[in-house]
């Protein structure tokens, strides 16, 4: 038989340390970049709940800073980082232009209201991130978290609601509706469908400068203001065009009585850019500028060259009347008192030129012939016919006639002195016929030439 085996005993013995090396610099690590992800949203301040006219600054906006705030609800003692989407928006300079970032414990009870932040304000907690804006903008409203998928979205959408742009024209209604309607308008009609940087920072200052007046503008390349660019420079190598309207009287609303306004182009000898349209609006605002007034609103149309055409042909309709006004004013008027009018009779031959002439497009267009002399007269004939038709139902034909010495009187009517009243019926019957013969003799007369 076989001796049997002691079982060895195991030592307690450390471990060699080559071997926790690995696991401790593993563990050091994740430390770090667990405290790393954390401190990415050192730079975002934090709320303090304790201080109420921060508070009120945060929703409100009573702080008079201006501010809008954009604010990540995520407790003091949550050890989950900042959000990626929060992050990344926090560190895109666009949106840092627009918004002020912050975080705050929305679980933090009001005093006044003895409700917490979310709850007071309506905020969904379950949706993650849960972030709200406030501010100028109003009380606090939660972000719909359709925008808050990427950084870049939720960017897109804080400069879209918080900067202040000008509005874009695209056709009548929204003329109207966005620009006439207002007290004050500026309207760009730009020269081509992409406006110059110089342009875009012109048109934002303008609006930090002037709060209280709307802005518009409108791609004149591709659209056509009528009724106002007949007035302006012609478009011409993409330029662009600066005009500041003026609201007279009238209104949009139902009831209310017609819309006028009035305008004041910036001069074209002025640069579109950010002094000379500043300086035109306050002299406009200030009645320093004189504005004119419309006789019709501006209507939008797809620019053709039909449409370009006849508008220049009205343009130059219109010097021309200013420029025989101006020589008027300078000695046309003595000068037409002495020659007897002359004047007035050049006047009147231009009007019936101006007449043959859109007669005879008229004709063209429609492909109307001229009458010939044979059709004149048989137009004439048929007119006489008509004329003798008509005078024959006034006439009193002879066997309708009285008695010689009867006198003409209504059915059942009996005369009162017979002699004095047959006289008097006579001499009514010759004048009416001496009368109806001078006028068969005018009518005989025609001048056909």
């Amino acid at each position: 038989m076989a001796p049997s085996r002691k079982p060895k005993v195991k030592k307690n013995e450390a471990p060699p340390v080559d071997k926790l090396i690995k696991p401790a610099i593993a563990v050091a690590l994740a430390m770090i970049v667990f405290q790393f992800i954390r401190g990415l949203g050192g730079g975002i301040k934090r709320v303090n709940v304790m201080d109420e006219a921060e508070l009120r600054e945060v929703f409100f906006g009573e702080g008079g800073t201006g501010k809008s705030y954009a604010v990540l609800c995520q407790s003091e003692e949550s050890t989950a980082p900042i959000s990626s989407v929060f992050q990344d928006a926090f560190n895109d300079p666009a949106a840092s232009k627009v918004a002020e970032f912050r975080v705050m414990d929305c679980d933090y009870i009001l005093p006044a209201s003895e409700k917490s932040v979310a709850a007071r304000f309506s905020l969904d907690m379950k949706k993650r991130p849960t972030i709200f804006l406030s501010g100028t903008v109003g009380a606090p409203k939660q972000i719909d978290d359709k925008h808050l998928k990427t950084g870049s979205m939720l960017v897109k959408f804080l400069r879209g609601t918080l900067e202040v742009r000008a509005a874009k024209i695209e056709t009548t209604a929204d003329l109207k509706t966005k620009c006439l309607d207002k007290e004050y308008c500026g309207l760009l009609l730009k020269g081509t469908k992409k406006a110059p940087g110089a342009v875009k920072d012109a048109m934002g200052k303008l609006l930090k400068d002037f709060p209280d007046i709307a802005f518009a503008s409108i791609d004149s390349s591709v659209l056509y203001v009528l009724n106002l660019e007949e007035h302006l420079p012609e478009l011409n190598n993409g330029q662009f065009r600066f005009v500041v309207f003026k609201k007279i009287s009238g209104s949009l609303e139902a009831g209310g009585s017609r819309l006028i306004t009035s305008y004041s182009a910036l001069p074209s000898n002025y640069n579109v850019a950010y002094a000379p349209m500043n300086n035109h609006i306050a002299n406009v605002v200030q009645g320093a500028e004189p504005a004119t007034k419309l006789s019709s609103l501006p209507v939008v149309k797809t620019r053709t060259k039909k449409l370009e055409e006849s508008e220049r042909a009205k343009r130059q309709r219109k010097l021309d009347q200013q420029r025989r006004a101006q020589e008027k004013a300078e000695g046309g008027g003595s000068s037409s008192t002495s020659d007897g009018g002359s004047g007035s009779d050049d006047m009147r031959d231009e009007r019936r030129a101006e007449r043959e002439r859109r007669r005879k497009e008229h004709n063209a267009q429609n492909n109307v012939k001229p009458k010939t002399p044979e059709e004149i007269a048989e137009i004439e004939r048929r007119r006489r016919a008509r004329m003798a038709e008509e005078a024959a139902k006034w006439n009193i034909a002879p066997e309708d006639a009285p008695e010689e010495g009867e006198p003409i009187m209504e059915d059942g009517e009996e005369p009162e002195d017979g002699g004095d009243i047959m006289e008097d019926a006579e001499d009514e019957i010759i004048e009416d016929l001496d009368a109806h013969d001078d006028d068969e003799d005018e009518e005989d007369v025609i001048d056909l030439d």
